[in-house]
């Protein structure tokens, strides 16, 4: 149990909380979010300078997030091959241009250079796969799918890198190959989509 003087403790002992859980004073021009956490408006706008629009207590995304990707193109065609563990479909081929360029205010080194990339990743071509491939766009458009930074296979600094949304780059090999068949991928790249508000 709770001390009585704890801050997440009212008087009547309902734990209640009566203060903010970020500055733990009383709330000042209090805020609620829709996961039903609150906190002093200003704190929140600092959590969110700092972290993003996500709840600092449960990590909903409250707000739309916008990330750093660099400018660059995205589209998709049909394949009549299937991938493996999706013999009654055919393959959805996302590619994925980034040209090189100078590195903004948002990234690790502004007025660097960055280099680019081409990559190519693949869904099944049902209705769980074109649902991912509708939230990958909408990730696109906000900057989600790739990031500057160091590339794990080169080392190298001032990449395009992808941004911990998992694709499937291969076709086959399953999971340790970033291929099918892997029957968990499309709910898994669901949940980090949802952790990035991308609903």
């Amino acid at each position: 149990t709770w001390p009585l003087d704890s801050p997440w403790t009212s008087p009547t002992g309902d734990q209640k909380d009566e203060r903010c859980p970020i500055c733990l004073d009383k709330f000042e021009n209090k805020k609620q979010l829709k996961c039903k956490h609150e906190f002093c408006k200003d704190c929140l706008r600092r959590a969110q300078e700092a972290n993003g629009p996500i709840c600092p207590i449960c990590r909903v995304v409250f707000g739309k997030i916008v990330g750093d990707q660099p400018d660059g193109r995205m589209s998709h065609q049909i394949l009549t091959i299937p991938l493996p563990g999706y013999s009654d479909c055919g393959t959805i081929m996302i590619s994925y241009e980034i040209p090189s360029g100078t590195q903004t205010e948002k990234h690790p080194n502004p007025g660097q250079r960055y280099f680019g990339i081409r990559r190519q990743a693949y869904l099944p071509d049902n209705k769980e796969g074109n649902e991912v491939l509708r939230l990958l766009k909408k990730a696109f458009g906000q900057k989600l799918i790739f990031t500057i930074g160091t590339s794990r296979t080169t080392g190298m600094d001032g990449q395009v890198t992808w941004n911990d949304i998992h694709h499937k780059t291969s076709t086959s090999g399953g999971p340790d190959c970033f291929g099918y068949p892997d029957p968990e991928y499309l709910s898994r790249v669901k949940e980090e989509l949802k952790a990035k508000g991308i609903e």
